[in-house]
């Protein structure tokens, strides 16, 4: 077995030096955008120089990116996931479809509520919506339209009814960020979880319920 040169660091050691430089510049651009934030504190953060932060991501740019992608990539496993539930119950059982979009947003407003950092990096990027703007199509469009695909999918098996699906799934996502906004300024707040939930729930029903061509037995 070849011996590693000295001083050479080991690949894992390259990708938890990288994790800790995305994570702290995750949280410094979520709480302060992507002007107010430079590699010199991204690297304090993180514990390294300035020197490492580069060698890992690049240009600030590259860097911010990379933030984007990072999360992109969490929410995405567990989104995928839930919609091969939702997918394999309806096509199994076609009036299951309402039972495993509960199921979906119960998974996103968990992951969104356990990472907030998602949300807020999400709300500074959109406070300048005509600025990074590419970013929205290569890691918020694909989870916008895996959720938007299922409903289409279900219209056309008759599950539910769902004229605008594009509507429905950028109501409820910034419905959920809302909830971890609020969530942020009261952390504490059991009582907005459980209200939070039970509305989320109950928007379904009323658009997807026995009375809207769906159901859940």
């Amino acid at each position: 077995m070849p011996r590693r040169r000295p001083g050479r660091p080991r690949r894992d050691e390259n990708l938890q030096t990288r994790e800790r430089v995305l994570a702290a510049a995750t949280t410094l651009f979520a709480r302060r955008g992507f002007d107010a934030v430079g590699l010199r504190e991204v690297a304090a953060s993180a514990g390294v120089d300035v020197a490492t932060v580069a060698h890992h991501t690049g240009t600030k740019a590259q860097l911010y990116e990379a933030c984007f992608a990072r999360v992109f990539e969490a929410e995405k496993v567990v989104l995928e996931q839930a919609a091969r539930r939702v997918r394999a119950a309806s096509t199994a059982r076609p009036r299951r479809t309402l039972a495993g979009l509960h199921e979906l947003i119960d998974v996103f407003v968990d992951f969104l509520e356990q990472r907030p950092e998602t949300t807020a990096l999400w709300l500074r990027r959109w406070l300048e919506p005509h600025r990074h703007a590419d970013l929205d199509q290569r890691y918020a469009a694909p989870l916008y339209e895996l959720v938007e695909q299922l409903l289409v999918e279900a219209a056309a098996t008759g599950s539910l009814v769902e004229p605008t699906p594009h509507v429905a799934v950028r109501s409820l996502v910034w419905a959920v960020h809302g909830h971890v906004v609020a969530l942020a300024a009261d952390p504490a707040g059991a009582r907005g979880r459980r209200e939070f939930r039970v509305f989320a729930h109950r928007w379904l029903d009323a658009l997807y319920g026995t009375g809207s061509g769906g159901g859940t037995s």
